[in-house]
């Protein structure tokens, strides 16, 4: 495996893309922030800056809420996948998401040891389209909830996906 310049500690990354995943949104600008590890009460996670981001550039659907958002607004088939629990792009709309995330998206990213604060503050203070955590106040919200919403509805019309 070649080194990664993503360091293997806690902190905030922010997203943003070379080509707009929808007409409504500027590209090149900051859409979406996201933390690792995650704000966990009770144990440590294993999460770190490398990790999440790696899993967002070629992860799935199920496991990364920015990989759900940008196949749903680049209009690929949500699909019901294993046990028909998890929701997917399937094995060719994930390859085709890897593929325009490879090409236009575009990620930075601060170490702090308590991302959490951070994310919300973040969140509270700019304009983040793709952020539906907390982020009821951004004027997209609405529509990406629906968006998504919809995606899953028809994908439990859909037979299960190998």
């Amino acid at each position: 495996m070649r080194p990664s310049p993503k360091p293997a500690v806690a902190g905030v990354y922010g997203w943003h893309f070379k080509q707009t995943p929808h007409h409504d949104l500027d590209a090149g600008r900051l859409l979406y922030v996201g933390i690792a590890p995650r704000y966990m009460a009770n144990k440590t996670s294993s999460q770190n800056l490398r990790k999440r981001v790696r899993y967002h550039y070629r992860g799935n659907a199920a496991g990364s809420t920015l990989r759900l958002t940008l196949g749903c607004l680049l209009g690929l088939e949500l699909r019901r996948v294993g046990s028909g629990k998890r929701m997917t792009f399937g094995k060719a709309g994930e390859t085709t998401l890897s593929l325009w995330m490879a090409e236009n998206a575009r990620v930075c990213w601060i170490e702090h040891g308590e991302p959490w604060v951070l994310e919300s503050k973040l969140i509270s203070e700019l304009d983040l389209p793709l952020n539906l955590d907390q982020n009821r106040h951004n004027a997209f919200h609405g529509r990406l909830k629906d968006l998504r919403a919809e995606a899953r509805q028809r994908a439990r019309e859909l037979p299960i996906s190998a």
